[in-house]
C-alpha cells in the first residue's frame, strides 16, 4: 500500500498577503492537500491601511485571527529569524524551528527612518507598524491640541496621516520633499491640495527635512520650524530575513523572484506582497499588491506540489482610493499599469467608498477562509516593468 506524505507549507508573515495565501492553499481538498502553518510575531492581524486612524485614536486596527483563518491552519506566534534552506526549517526567535516543504515568504514591509537624517531615528515617529502607531498615538495623546505636528512625506500615507490629525483640530505641516501626491494626476493633486487647505494643513511641497530635533525640524535651507511631534512617512523598507537566510535580494532587501514569484535561488521559497521583487522589478508596496500576489503565490506552491508548471503572475492597479480624514476622500482612476489618468472622484461619497474598501478587504479575507479560491486578481495587465518609477518608490 502506497503511503502518501502530506506536504508542509509554512507561511512567514500574517499580514494581508500571508493570511490570504494561507487560506488560498486550502483549495486542494484531496489527499495531497498541504499542512499549513502561519508564523506571525503578533497574536492578532493588523489592518495596516487603518494605522493612521489608529494613531489618531479613531480605530482599533487589530482583528482576531480566529475570524480570518480557515480551519486547519496552525498559527504560531513567533518571529522567523532565518530560513534554513538546506535543512528546510524556519528558525524562530524562541529557539524552536518549523519544518517545511515549501515556504511562502510574506514578511511585508515596514516604515524606514533614514540614518542619514540626524535625529530622525531618535525623534521621528514612523507609522507603518502597529507598535510604531501605538508609540505615535501615545505621543499625540499627551500633546496639547495647539502643539505643532509635522508629517514628513507627501505620498499617500503622509496625506492620510496629515488629514486625519488636522481634522481633529491639530496644527499640521505636511513636508513633501518634492511633490504632493506623486502618484496622483495633476487634477487629483489639486483636489487633495484644496482639502488640505480647508483643513488648514500647511503644505511645504518642495522643502526637504535635513534634521529632526525633539521640538523642531530643520530644513535644507537652514530654516528651523517648531514640531512637537514629527511623523515620518517618507519611505518603506523590508525585513532582512531573506538576506539573513542567504537568499538573493534587491537593493532594499526584497526577495528576488522569477515570474512565478519563486525565489531565484530556491524553488521551495515563493514570495508574496511587499517583500517580493519579481524579475528585479518590485511592485507598489500596498494592500492591493498584497491581495493580488497572495493567491498567485499559493497557486505556485500548489502547482509544485502537484508536479505541474506554475503560471506567471498577473497584476494591475486601476485606481487609488485615499482617505482625507473621516469626511472626505479621493478616488483616483488610472490605467492597469498603476499610472493615473485625469479622472477622479472626491468628497464625502468617496470617504464612504474608502471605508467600504477597508471593510471589504476584511470581508474578502474572511470569504477566502470560508471558500478558498474566491480571491481575484486583475489578469492580462501590463508587466511591472511598465510601472512608472515614482509609483514603485512613493511612500
Amino acid at each position: 500500500m502506497t503511503q502518501h506524505i502530506t506536504p508542509k507549507v509554512v507561511v512567514v508573515g500574517g499580514g494581508y498577503s500571508g493570511t490570504l495565501a494561507a487560506n488560498h492553499l486550502r483549495m486542494r481538498g484531496d489527499w495531497n492537500a498541504p499542512d499549513i502553518t502561519l508564523i506571525n510575531p503578533r497574536p492578532k492581524f493588523v489592518e495596516r491601511i487603518r494605522l493612521h486612524q489608529f494613531a489618531a485614536g479613531n480605530y482599533d486596527a487589530t482583528v482576531d485571527y480566529g475570524s480570518l483563518l480557515g480551519s486547519g491552519i496552525k498559527l504560531v506566534v513567533d518571529t522567523a529569524t532565518r530560513i534554513d534552506t538546506a535543512n528546510r526549517t524556519v528558525e524562530l526567535a524562541s529557539g524552536s524551528a518549523v519544518d517545511y516543504d515549501y515556504v511562502i515568504y510574506a514578511v511585508g514591509s515596514t516604515g524606514v527612518v533614514p540614518a542619514s537624517v540626524p535625529g530622525a531615528a531618535e525623534f521621528a515617529y514612523p507609522i507603518a507598524e502597529l507598535e510604531q502607531a501605538q508609540r505615535l498615538r501615545a505621543a499625540l495623546d499627551d500633546l496639547h491640541p495647539d502643539a505643532p505636528v509635522t508629517v514628513v512625506g507627501g505620498g499617500l500615507t503622509g496625506i492620510e496621516a496629515a488629514t486625519e490629525f488636522a481634522e481633529q483640530g491639530r496644527k499640521v505641516t505636511l513636508v513633501c520633499g518634492g511633490r504632493l501626491g506623486p502618484t496622483l494626476s495633476v487634477p487629483g493633486r489639486r483636489s487633495v491640495a484644496k482639502t488640505l487647505a480647508r483643513l488648514r494643513v500647511a503644505v511645504l511641497e518642495t522643502d526637504v527635512v535635513t534634521e529632526v530635533r525633539p521640538d523642531a525640524v530643520v530644513f535644507e535651507d537652514g530654516a528651523v520650524r517648531p514640531s512637537a511631534v514629527t511623523v515620518w512617512t517618507a519611505g518603506f523598507g523590508v525585513p532582512d530575513l531573506a538576506a539573513a537566510s542567504g537568499l538573493g535580494t534587491d537593493s532594499i532587501g526584497r526577495l528576488l523572484t522569477d515570474e512565478t514569484l519563486t525565489s531565484v535561488d530556491d524553488p521551495r521559497v515563493i514570495a508574496a506582497g511587499d517583500c517580493a521583487s519579481p524579475s528585479g522589478e518590485p511592485l507598489r508596496m500596498c494592500c492591493a499588491s498584497a491581495s493580488q500576489l497572495a493567491p498567485q503565490a499559493a497557486n505556485t506552491v500548489l502547482s509544485r506540489i502537484a508536479g505541474t508548471a506554475p503560471a506567471r503572475f498577473e497584476y494591475g492597479i486601476p485606481a487609488q482610493c485615499i482617505s482625507l480624514g473621516r469626511r472626505a476622500g479621493i478616488l483616483q482612476l488610472g490605467r492597469m499599469n498603476d499610472t493615473a489618468v485625469n479622472l477622479y472622484f472626491s468628497g464625502r461619497l468617496t470617504a464612504k467608498i474608502k471605508e467600504a474598501i477597508c471593510k471589504g478587504t476584511l470581508w474578502g479575507m474572511r470569504r477566502e477562509a470560508r471558500k478558498p479560491g474566491s480571491t481575484f486578481w486583475f489578469k492580462g495587465g501590463p508587466r511591472p516593468t511598465e510601472v512608472a518609477p515614482e509609483v514603485v518608490t512613493q511612500a
